[in-house]
């Protein structure tokens, strides 16, 4: 096994060397890139300016569709280029993609140094420091997780908002999915290590935590307590200075009414679900092997609803999955009509090796799945439009994630169930930082976004504080010609190093 962070100097004479992260997929995998990034630091390494070139370029693979593969591929191809160029730069591939392929990377782009697997995020600087000595590519992939990656150093992304990971991996089967091939089976965190967590991450100045997990709703089938993640979401929505608990993403067959009522009767958890539907057709759930049907998922948005009426749902769909009918896809058509969903990601599918649907009979051909797609999309964009405007003369709190647009004078947040608002900025106002909460009223409505051009007013808050604390640690940073903001990286619970 690969010692996780013992590395030799990662200097180039007197220049320190620097790192960019190009991350692809999933909310999961945007977390796990804070935490290479956090590996990176912690080695020595700083990350480079924008639109400068890296001496250590890292992907951050998704595997779960076929554009994830041709953006990986031609990014590589640019880089043997820029390689030609400087032989000294170093190309890792990590993640799902990494898991999946192993070898293949390297004989498709030999240029590549490095490859590493989802189990052994860690071994990342020491994998870079052997392939700049032995002047050869290494690949290590583990076959089942190293360590839990929440005790890796971890450098935020953000002072106001920040992810905890509750579990990894996956322990359904469905046959569009390669997750938990490359995954693995669920692995808990103990409640008391991410409450620790939590706690360290509003003493930071964090005010927004968002929970994740493949199952986040399975929560607890490790150590065999059914009701660990409704007692989980109370216990993060006490935690002193966290206003605003969010989580993804669940599976409806594990969805139960303890989670619900603890939706409904914890402040901090905000009004706000993502519910992946995938298809509104029952017989292409069974071939799916999504154990639920489109009457368990109606009622549970029926019981939300009732609970918090305010609530936003979003979804994701699958459009022609293998042996999918006319009447199907109606079907899935029928239960987004019903739904009226805030907003729904939306995929065409597509085969990918190593799982079960790859070999299905009745493959639908591309110009259909195409036309199906776009009238989904229709259908979905006039819904969301006009979930929207009901939106129009209500109030809203916008935790600010964006502070300026030059061009059209506004900042950008997002308000408690989780919509995008642009909020007209006031030149006579108080300066707004990022995590600042702005309180405004909704002037008008858009398919994917509101506008707020109203008054409004401003409550400063410690993520703003931390906001600050960052910008005054960057610019006093010394690190090199690409200096990066200052501070320790800790492991596990990190203190907050945010990207200005």
């Amino acid at each position: 096994m690969t010692e996780a962070i013992a590395l030799t100097e990662p200097e180039a004479g007197n220049r320190t060397r620097t790192y960019e992260v190009k991350t692809y997929g999933c909310q999961m995998n945007v977390h796990d890139s804070e935490r290479l990034s956090g590996l990176l630091d912690d080695a020595g390494y700083v990350r480079a300016d924008a639109g400068d070139q890296a001496d250590i370029v890292v992907f951050n693979t998704c595997a779960v569709r076929e554009n994830a593969d041709n953006r990986l591929y031609g990014n590589l191809g640019r880089l043997a280029q820029v390689k030609e160029q400087r032989p000294d730069l170093q190309i890792a591939v990590g993640g799902c993609m990494a898991q999946k392929d192993r070898d293949t990377i390297v004989k498709r782009a030999p240029w590549v140094d490095v490859v590493f697997g989802t189990h052994n995020m860690g071994s990342l600087p020491a994998l870079l420091d052997r392939a700049r000595h032995n002047k050869e590519a290494q690949v290590e992939i583990l076959e089942s997780l190293d360590v839990f990656p929440s005790t890796l150093p971890t450098t935020r992304e953000s002072t106001h908002s920040g992810w905890v990971s509750i579990s990894v991996g996956c322990n359904n089967t469905c046959t569009f999915c390669i997750v938990p091939a490359l995954r693995g089976k669920e692995k808990d965190r103990r409640p008391g290590d991410i409450l620790a967590e939590v706690e360290a991450l509003a003493a930071d100045g964090i005010t927004e935590v968002t929970l994740l997990g493949q199952n986040v709703n399975s929560y607890g089938v490790e150590f065999r307590d059914r009701g660990a993640f409704a007692k989980l979401l109370r216990a993060v929505g006490a935690v002193e200075g966290i206003e605003r608990v969010r989580f993804t993403s669940p599976h409806p067959a594990a969805f139960s009414d303890d989670v619900i009522a603890a939706m409904a009767e914890t402040p901090a958890v905000m009004p706000q679900l993502h519910m992946p539907l995938q298809s509104g057709s029952d017989r292409i759930l069974k071939a799916m092997r999504r154990s639920y049907r489109t009457s368990r998922f109606l009622n549970i948005l029926d019981k939300v609803r009732d609970a918090i009426p305010h609530a936003a749902i979003t979804t994701d769909i699958i459009v022609g999955f293998p042996g999918e009918t006319e009447e199907d896809f109606q079907a899935t058509m029928d239960v987004v009509s019903r739904a009226r969903f805030s907003q729904a990601f939306t995929f065409q599918y597509s085969i990918r090796p190593g799982t079960p649907a790859a070999t299905m009979d009745n493959q639908v051909p591309k110009e259909v799945v195409q036309e199906r797609f776009e009238r989904l999309v229709a259908l979905q964009d006039e819904i969301a439009w006009d979930e929207n405007r009901k939106l129009i003369g209500t109030d809203v709190n916008v935790l600010v994630t964006k502070t300026g647009d030059a061009e059209h004078g506004r900042m950008t947040g997002r308000a408690e169930d989780n919509r995008l608002v642009h909020v007209r900025i006031d030149p006579a106002a108080q300066d707004v930082r990022p995590g600042d909460v702005v309180s405004t009223t909704v002037t008008e409505a858009k398919p994917y976004f509101l506008i707020a051009d109203a008054a409004y007013t401003i409550r400063r808050t410690r993520s703003g504080d931390a906001w600050d604390r960052s910008q005054a640690d960057s610019c006093g940073a010394t690190a090199g010609p690409a200096a990066g903001p200052a501070g320790p990286t800790s492991l596990g619970m990190p203190t907050i190093r945010t990207r200005s």
